[in-house]
């Protein structure tokens, strides 16, 4: 029978049909990670030397046998989209049915080694990001986005999308419910140690020649601890409001002090803003900066905020970096936030009455500000 062969308008629908089915399924590969970091499927291969066959994970993780042969279809699904790879066939035993003496017969069948890859090795070791991609994909976070078209509905102003999901802002349910507080706190913990350790090697000149630093909203103080590491020389203080500062861990060389940067902000020679600023709206970024402009010393002396944050359209220029950009935009709706491009940044930066800035993207998806006094 003769085969047909597809026109090109055919081709393109179809490729467009493929392209709707990828999109639409993107949460499913979401779920597949959500599902590997709670069997900790990454610490198995791990304890392996970073490769493993699947009874080897699967004797390492709480998968019922009955599931194993679904097991290896999750791994099918994490192996395509990256997460782990197939560095070779290994040959093993598997059993067939008893046959009528009782004994068995044994056939050899390839069976897949998994290994980690640079992403998925990003969930294991001291430095992971287990925590904050665990925060991002917890179920309070996903439902809420199932209500976004019902969201652009209503006129602005209007409850965040949060809010209207759960009936209260993100930080009031993390003030009375103390595990999502810890699943917050453990996340933001997780991310500022990797991307501050990366900051400290990549572009650590920005923090040289500073005596004092002031982390604004700096939580925990995870990404302050890492700059005195770094710079055990510079005073490294952490101001954040008061239930926060409550919880600040004891023994390190940062200090802790409460306040509100909608109030005032303590002087010291430069402020250091990570992942804050895009929390707010233009109006607060200026009166929160201006705030900052008068702790510091004029730019002469070297008064300085530094801001580790996005800026669209910086740093590398293909289709997968913009689209991060763009995607995490989009999830700052969640609590009306927003991610801005660099005249968005500029204007702000200008009616806060800073004379210049200096946008550095050498941290991936985000980039270093400096904003000069």
């Amino acid at each position: 029978m003769a085969l047909t062969v597809k026109s090109t308008d055919d081709q393109a629908v179809l490729d467009a049909e493929h392209e709707l089915w990828a999109t639409t399924f993107s949460y499913i590969k979401s779920m597949a990670l959500k599902s590997a970091l709670d069997l900790r499927l990454a610490d198995a291969i791990h304890h392996h030397g970073g490769a493993a066959t699947l009874p080897q994970i699967a004797a390492r993780v709480a998968v019922h046998p009955s599931k194993i042969p679904c097991l290896r279809r999750l791994m099918r699904t994490l192996t395509v989209s990256g997460v782990f790879s197939v560095v070779q066939q290994q040959d093993v035993v598997v059993p067939a049915a008893p046959v009528s003496n009782g004994s068995c017969n044994g056939a050899v069948a390839a069976e897949p080694l998994y290994a980690l890859t640079p992403v998925s090795r990003l969930l294991v070791g001291s430095w992971n990001l287990v925590s904050i991609i665990t925060m991002l994909l917890s179920p309070n976070f996903v439902t809420t986005f199932l209500g976004i078209g019902a969201w652009f509905e209503h006129a602005l102003p209007d409850p965040c999308l949060f809010t209207q999901a759960h009936g209260e802002a993100l930080w009031t349910m993390a003030d009375h419910d103390a595990t999502f507080d810890a699943l917050i706190n453990d996340g933001m913990v997780s991310d500022s140690s990797f991307i501050m350790d990366i900051a400290m090697r990549e572009c650590g000149e920005v923090f040289q020649g500073i005596g004092s630093l002031m982390d604004v909203g700096g939580g925990l103080g995870a990404a302050a601890q890492a700059i005195s590491r770094a710079f055990p020389s510079l005073e490294c203080t952490v101001m954040d409001l008061d239930h926060v500062v409550d919880k600040a861990p004891a023994g390190t060389d940062v200090k802790y002090v409460v306040g509100d940067m909608f109030e005032s902000v303590p002087p010291a020679d430069a402020v250091f803003l990570k992942w804050v600023l895009h929390d707010w709206g233009h109006e607060d970024c200026v009166k929160i900066l201006k705030n900052c402009k008068k702790s510091i010393p004029p730019r002469g002396k070297g008064g300085k905020v530094i801001i580790i944050d996005i800026v669209i359209g910086a740093g590398p220029s293909h289709v997968k970096h913009r689209e991060l950009q763009s995607m995490f935009d989009l999830y700052m709706m969640i609590v009306d936030g927003i991610e801005r491009d660099e005249q968005e940044w500029k204007k702000i930066f200008l009616e806060a009455g800073f004379s210049g800035y200096k946008i550095i993207p050498v941290l991936g998806f985000r980039s270093i500000i400096e904003v000069y006094a």
